[in-house]
């Protein structure tokens, strides 16, 4: 005995009554053609002629038309918007006959009351037993809802590349102003001074910010010269705001006082006073008197240094050395600190080098390793007897090898005695 009862249906197909088999295909027939009308995406059969055999109610619905209207009387390219129509005869249509099929092309249908509804059509080619072409058969997918997230996109883009542009050209202007700022707390030319030669370089690390290293050179009466270079502390505009008082405190002491030492101190005065508070700052510096004697074409240089690395001494044999001046303090931090002072003589040929500790604390290679002062040593001495400008030339050039390793601004005075002409 069956498991389900006497009272339990035959299966299909399995001796049960013919008439219950026809009704299920019927209703499976029915339920196919109502899934076809009723389907979320279009229909359409057309001859090879493009004339419409069938069309769903779908599409109908989209189009805003009567059956009637379609079948049998309209061309599939008649739905479509000029330029639709256009890329169907010259595009789409070819492309079908030749491959049989055709995938996700974008066109766009023209309902009745002239609106427009994008689509994405796919269609193939049915054949008859002889492998003759009978009809074409595509599926249309509303693409209402992908313009619109295309199209929002794309303004979302348009207003991130504005945006992009807006911050490109504010950091423009930013580096703009910076550059001039930065212009200003330098000399825009170097004195010419008889009997010697000047050259100086400038590296700023970033574009974007302010830096702290200064230098100068300028007349104290008609026989000597001052000159100095340091470094201040911090970056920016508080940085720079420093930088240009102790530039201003160093030309002001010098025209009262040319000493190197006393120069130094009454800078430190000013600017332990002005910052000794919550916020203090300091700066390393060199300063330096030149007094060059034209009947012997020698300079003498007498220094003062505050806590700056030493100047380097390039001799016309092709020796260099550095012009020690050990346990100098930083200027600013002590109300009396102590400075330190050397003295030298540049003869013909001989040149003088200032820097900042951007280039001695630069790094190098893949291990980064510290430049150094020896290396600058060594450097140096490959360049002693050359001029000034030449000697910044090369230092230059070394700069830019850093790459990233140079991270940190830089400042360079070079000073000189011409070479006797032979």
């Amino acid at each position: 005995m069956s498991r389900t009862g006497r009272n339990s249906p035959e299966p299909h197909g399995a001796g049960g009554d013919g008439a219950t088999t026809a009704a299920f295909a019927a209703l499976l027939e029915d339920s196919a053609e109502e899934l076809y009308d009723s389907a979320p995406c279009g229909y359409v059969s057309t001859l090879m002629d493009g004339t419409i055999a069938k069309v769903n109610a779908t599409l109908l619905d989209w189009l805003g038309l009567e059956r009637d209207a379609v079948v049998g009387r309209t061309r599939f390219a008649d739905l479509l918007t000029v330029g639709g129509k256009l890329y169907h005869e010259t595009h789409f249509a070819p492309l079908l006959r030749m491959q049989g099929e055709i995938n996700g092309i974008a066109l766009e249908l023209r309902r009745a009351d002239g609106t427009r509804i994008p689509v994405l059509v796919s269609a193939t080619v049915k054949y008859g037993s002889e492998g003759e072409p009978l009809l074409i058969r595509a599926t249309l997918f509303d693409a209402r809802d992908r313009r619109a997230y295309e199209e929002e996109l794309l303004r979302r883009q348009q207003e991130a590349e504005a945006a992009r542009r807006r911050a490109e050209a504010d950091r423009a202007r930013l580096q703009e102003a910076l550059a001039v700022l930065q212009q200003s707390l330098l000399p825009t030319v170097l004195p010419e001074i008889p009997g010697l030669e000047v050259a100086s370089y400038y590296h700023t690390a970033s574009p974007d910010r302010l830096g702290g290293d200064f230098y100068d050179l300028f007349a104290l009466d008609g026989k000597r010269w001052a000159f100095f270079l340091g470094d201040v502390s911090g970056k920016g505009p508080r940085a720079a705001a420093l930088t240009s008082l102790t530039r201003y405190t160093l030309r002001a002491a010098a025209l009262h006082d040319p000493d190197p030492e006393a120069a130094l101190a009454t800078l430190n005065t000013v600017l332990h006073e002005r910052y000794s508070g919550g916020d203090p700052r300091y700066c390393t510096a060199i300063f330096g008197v030149l007094e060059p004697d034209q009947d012997s074409g020698e300079v003498t240089v007498r220094l003062a240094s505050g806590g700056h690395p030493p100047a380097l001494v390039l001799r016309a044999d092709g020796t260099c050395d550095y012009l020690h001046t050990p346990g100098g303090l930083l200027v600013g931090i002590l109300p009396e600190p102590r400075f330190v002072t050397a003295t030298t003589t540049l003869t013909p040929g001989d040149g003088l080098l200032l820097y900042t500790d951007g280039l001695t604390e630069a790094r190098t290679g893949p291990d980064r390793v510290l430049y150094g002062e020896e290396a600058l040593r060594t450097f140096a001495a490959d360049h002693a007897g050359s001029p000034p400008r030449a000697v910044i030339q090369a230092l230059t050039g070394l700069l830019e090898g850093f790459g990233d390793g140079l991270d940190d601004d830089t400042a360079l005075l070079a000073l000189g005695v011409p070479a006797l002409q032979s």
